[in-house]
């Protein structure tokens, strides 16, 4: 785990607000002190939810998509430590674990140009980096009996999960994915476009949902690979918000019998929430709410295995309400179960 920093006493106590008469979330997180033995460390603590950080933009560039996506950790930081410790949001049962550590990768990708076919095979050559990197993490936490709540990142980083929880469990894992787009691309180098095809193609992935597409945005090919996966469910955006042909609480309870006879992850992409800044902002989207109620409602199965949250891409301007909405996700994830 050479890329794996630790988050520390230093590092909390200068981004804690204490204030006298309230007891904040990160005066009550536990905090590992070494890096070696990760797996046994974890599996002799008491704690239920392991959170870390996927500072990166890689997979993103890799896609020739819109970079930031490295700054949601710090922005996330700064407000869950300073929010309420309280019986809601249970911050004896959070450990917060670290970040990955791939600015050798930042750099190196930040030297090329993605518009030339060389360099794009480069960038996506230093995704493959990143995922083994976050696929041996995730195995470590979900072995030792926890659930990791990762923030990314792109949503390269699906990829990593998905093989990484179903490694430790010894069998394919199912996903349902709150997503504008399917990330279900062809498998043309890895990129923050095709994570969940790289692992269903590589046997990790058993059943996948994509809940809310985006019509405007996906391809017809890309359609019809969908259609044509057995194994794959989606519903888009348009026909649950914009001519209500569907339910969003019905296709919730379609999606999850769909994923939920395997353990399963919850993967967040903010692209489909409403004005959020992310890699592919949109103006029409699902709202902040719907989100929180997608992750509560999957959250509370017992078969639910993690939470990615991901493709936020906070300017200094709004790097608070980001963090704020970021955390929001990640209580309710926690109090959910």
């Amino acid at each position: 785990m050479d890329k794996l920093v630790l988050f520390n006493n230093s590092s909390r106590n200068k981004l804690l607000n204490k204030r006298q008469g309230e007891s904040k979330f990160g005066q009550h997180i536990k905090l590992l002190t070494r890096i070696s033995n990760i797996y046994e460390q974890l599996n002799n603590l008491d704690v239920k939810y392991v959170i870390f950080g996927v500072p990166e933009d890689v997979g993103v560039i890799a896609n020739l998509g819109k970079t930031g996506t490295a700054k949601a950790w710090e922005a996330s930081l700064k407000v869950l430590l300073n929010i309420q410790s309280n019986k809601y949001t249970k911050a004896k049962e959070v450990l917060i674990l670290g970040h990955l550590n791939f600015s050798d990768e930042m750099e190196q990708i930040s030297k090329l140009d993605v518009t030339k076919k060389r360099d794009l095979k480069k960038a996506r050559d230093l995704v493959e980096i990143i995922d083994v990197q976050v696929t041996y993490l995730v195995s470590q936490i979900v072995m030792a009996g926890k659930k990791p709540i990762i923030i990314g990142g792109g949503h390269n980083n699906a990829y990593g999960n998905i093989k990484g929880t179903s490694l430790a469990v010894n069998s394919p894992i199912s996903v349902v994915n709150f997503d504008a787009h399917s990330d279900f691309r062809p498998e043309e180098g890895r990129h923050s476009g095709n994570g969940f095809s790289y692992a269903f193609a590589e046997g990790f992935l058993n059943k996948y949902f994509v809940f809310g597409i985006h019509e405007n945005y996906t391809s017809d090919k890309t359609l019809t690979t969908l259609n044509k996966v057995k194994a794959v469910k989606y519903n888009t955006f348009d026909s649950i918000e914009i001519r209500n042909e569907l339910k969003f609480n019905s296709e919730m309870v379609r999606a999850l019998k769909h994923i939920s006879k395997d353990a399963f992850g919850i993967e967040i992409d903010c692209d489909a929430i409403e004005n959020i800044t992310s890699s592919a902002m949109t103006p029409s989207g699902f709202s902040v709410n719907q989100a929180r109620k997608f992750v509560n409602y999957f959250g509370e199965n017992e078969n639910a295995k993690y939470l990615h949250i991901c493709e936020v891409a906070p300017s200094k301007r709004v790097a608070s309400q980001v963090g704020k909405l970021i955390t929001y996700l990640i209580t309710d994830f926690i109090k959910s179960s």
